[in-house]
């Protein structure tokens, strides 16, 4: 028996090989989807372009026409008992929420070992701003301005997802949104296309990293495709109205961003683009995606959002539903069973060719074997407890909570609050609140694992300072008889106080969107009562959106914008407010003064009649300026940085030629601090009317008192080209100015003629 042992264990690992073989070359994955294409029925083929979520009760296809006995053992059966019945007849592409490396490997086995392919399941989830370690939403991120750290951020997502058996995450959504009204502008990185594309690219290296096959890597998807941050008046899944030359300019380049980093997946959206819905538009799904960008991926429809073409009045039916998506270009339904149910009478009616069938299926399982899924199928069911909320990644997020924190105001130098206070007030509805640190879309974090702020603020205090706290009113609705009056009474007894206030976080994100964005319920009304108390206030907002807060910025001298930061947000707030750590976070979106003036964004065009003080006969309004309240790119510090030396590599340049563009940065405070440098420029005149300014380069440096710093960027000719009159992309001769600033406002400016 000792002699017969290795001949065993070498015939049992030879057995195992195919799970520990090294990733196929491209031709031989080729051979292999070939191979695999050619041994499949209609239904195998359709069951690869179908995904449920967990809980789901699919219909399995063959009790459709079967007896009632058939149709009654089916009804009988649980959910999970269906899907490993999809499983065991290869009709199980892609399930949704199944979470647990036990529970996927549970289905996994079924699919691999009994059905008659193999055909591994790729399972997907929402992980947003991570999973179990919870980062800021993606606009407080896209705050951060840095996008190492908001790469980090996704890797450590990936990592902690991919411990429970989850393969794919419908992330980084990359719309650009201009409507604060709109839910899901907390989703993204706000309104301008050059910030979003690189946040794009960084998150999607996060996610799928050097190697997609690894086990903490996950396939990232790149959604909602396309316009759907266009929502006329900020309404989640309202209409889009896009002109052709805005689509390109400002909607798409974040797309194609994400194409450009070797996204693996897409996602087609819910919303209804200039008439034509954005699942079943073949010009953005198969002209723009496949033909012009070459993306190589597969797209998966929305949440039924092949279904909704019914009613956005698109189809008739079910079966003209998935015809409409499928020949459009969406490979994968989402949901609603659309194609597993309707598609094999649409191709025995030669209404759909197999051919479309067949290309879907390809692209598919072009994803599951670069994920390494047809090599590596399980989940080591080990790992979880060693990744999950590990505290690297903790670490991790309190690095990204603080630096996505923007200084909004900071008159007469209130922040940074001293340790030695006597007495502080603390006060809000948000201030003693863990859950809504996470914002929406919180994947598996819990409220467990969130320390409010009010308990980071009591560890920053001495001993013997005195903290009282009031929540004075909730976040929505009445407040209860004297709590505004109580936390008054705490004010008046403080040195400071400290107001936490803001939005819950369910009310950004989707199905979200507010027709006002002031402070919901009565807080506006407390933050009154506790500026008349004459004493120091510093209010810290936590939300999803811009808000519109002309009041506060009008008498509160102190404003932090915490978004919604997360499982160390609190920590991150306390060390902002104490001084342990200086604000450099810049806004990724402008702040409105009221919605009167939505949509506001710094690249406006001029018109032909900018706004005027001295003349009624101009772009404005009666009864409020035409600035922001606060503009894209602004956030103060602790410290103060001077610009000089704005210096270009030529004054003159031909078209197709690059541009270097330096410019000197110096610390001139008493602090060590963050400066985002940023680089915008202006074309002021073109064969199509240009923005006033458009962001074309950044960075974010770290100066030390007296320091002073060149940096320097290069504009490639694509930095200065557009879409001229015939819709043709080109560089423009003509004279242009370059700006280098702290923010989309005022900065140093050098002029420049592309010949």
């Amino acid at each position: 028996m000792k002699k017969a042992f290795p001949v065993l264990l070498l015939f049992a690992l030879l057995l195992a090989a195919p799970l520990f073989a090294a990733d196929p070359p491209p031709q031989d994955i080729e051979a292999r989807i070939e191979a695999l294409l050619g041994n499949m029925s209609l239904e195998e083929k359709l069951g690869q372009m179908t995904q449920y979520s967990e809980g789901q009760s699919p219909i399995e296809t063959e009790v459709m026409t079967g007896s009632e006995k058939d149709r009654q053992l089916h009804k009988n059966k649980t959910s999970r008992e269906r899907f490993i019945a999809l499983a065991r007849r290869g009709m199980l592409g892609s399930l949704l929420n199944c979470i647990g490396a036990a529970k996927v490997n549970e289905l996994q086995k079924v699919a691999v070992k009994e059905s008659k392919l193999g055909i591994p399941i790729i399972f997907g989830y929402d992980v947003i701003h991570g999973y179990r370690t919870i980062f800021p939403i993606p606009l407080g991120q896209a705050a951060s301005w840095n996008p190492g750290l908001v790469e980090k951020g996704a890797q450590v997502a990936a990592r902690e997802a991919a411990s429970e058996g989850i393969h794919w995450t419908f992330s980084p959504m990359v719309d650009i949104a201009r409507d604060p009204r709109w839910g899901r502008i907390a989703e993204g990185s706000g309104e301008d296309p050059f910030l979003t594309s690189v946040m794009a690219r960084a998150q999607v290296r996060g996610y799928q990293g050097s190697d997609l096959s690894s086990p903490s890597s996950v396939a990232a998807c790149a959604k909602h495709y396309v316009g759907y941050g266009a929502a006329i008046a900020g309404r989640d899944y309202n209409t889009t109205e896009i002109p052709e030359r805005s689509l390109r300019e400002i909607y798409l380049p974040s797309f194609k961003a994400a194409v450009l980093e070797g996204v693996a997946t897409f996602m087609s959206a819910f919303n209804d683009l200039n008439g034509v819905p954005t699942s079943g538009n073949r010009y953005t799904l198969t002209t723009i995606l496949r033909d012009e960008w070459k993306f190589k991926g597969f797209v998966v429809s929305d949440w039924e959002s092949i279904l909704q073409l019914i009613p956005h009045g698109f189809a008739a039916n079910r079966a003209q539903a998935g015809m409409e998506g499928v020949l459009a270009g969406v490979d994968m339904d989402m949901a609603d069973g659309i194609y597993q149910e309707c598609l094999p009478a649409l191709v025995n009616e030669g209404k759909v060719p197999m051919a479309v069938i067949d290309e879907s299926v390809r692209r598919i399982l072009r994803i599951k074997f670069q994920k390494g899924l047809f090599e590596n199928p399980y989940t080591d069911i080990t790992l979880a407890p060693k990744v999950l909320l590990a505290e690297s990644h903790k670490t991790d997020a309190l690095a990204m909570a603080r630096e996505t924190i923007v200084l909004l105001k900071n008159e007469g130098k209130t922040l940074p609050l001293k340790t030695t206070l006597s007495s502080v007030a603390v006060v809000g509805p948000l201030a003693n609140d863990g859950r809504n640190l996470m914002g929406s879309w919180y994947a598996q974090g819990r409220d467990g694992d969130n320390v409010p702020i009010l308990f980071e603020l009591r560890k920053k205090l001495s001993p013997s300072c005195k903290l009282t706290y009031s929540q004075g009113c909730p976040i929505e609705g009445p407040a209860k008889a004297g709590e505004i009056e109580a936390a008054v009474k705490a004010a008046k007894a403080a040195d400071v106080v400290v107001a936490v206030l803001g939005e819950r976080g369910d009310m950004c994100g989707e199905a979200a969107s507010r027709s006002s964005i002031d402070l919901p319920g009565r807080q506006q009304e407390l933050l009154e009562a506790l500026h008349a108390t004459e004493k120091p206030v510093v209010l810290v907002l936590l939300n999803g959106r811009p808000l519109t807060i002309q009041w506060a910025a009008d008498h509160i001298p102190s404003i932090v914008e915490a978004w919604f930061p997360g499982t160390m947000g609190a920590r991150a707030i306390a060390d902002v407010i104490f001084g342990d750590y200086n604000p450099g976070g810049k806004l990724p979106v402008t702040f409105p003064r009221n919605v009167g003036q939505i949509p506001i964004y710094y690249s406006a065009k001029n018109t032909g009649r900018p706004a005027s003080a001295s003349d009624k006969f101009t772009s404005k309004y009666l009864d409020v300026p035409v600035t922001p309240l606060y503009p894209f790119g602004h956030g103060l510090s602790y410290t103060t940085f001077e610009y000089s030396g704005l210096e270009l590599s030529s004054a003159s340049i031909k078209r197709g030629e690059d541009l270097q563009v330096s410019v000197t940065v110096k610390n001139t405070g008493a602090r060590e601090g963050d400066e985002v440098v940023q680089l915008y420029i202006r074309d002021h005149v073109a064969s199509a009317t240009r923005p006033l300014k458009e962001l074309k380069a950044f960075s974010r440096i770290h100066l030390v008192p007296g320091e002073a710093r060149k940096v320097s960027f290069t504009l490639t000719p694509d930095s200065f080209a557009f879409y001229n009159r015939e819709m043709v992309r080109t560089v423009e001769a003509g004279a242009f100015s370059v700006f280098a600033g702290g923010s989309s406002q005022g900065g140093l400016e050098a002029k420049l003629e592309i010949e």
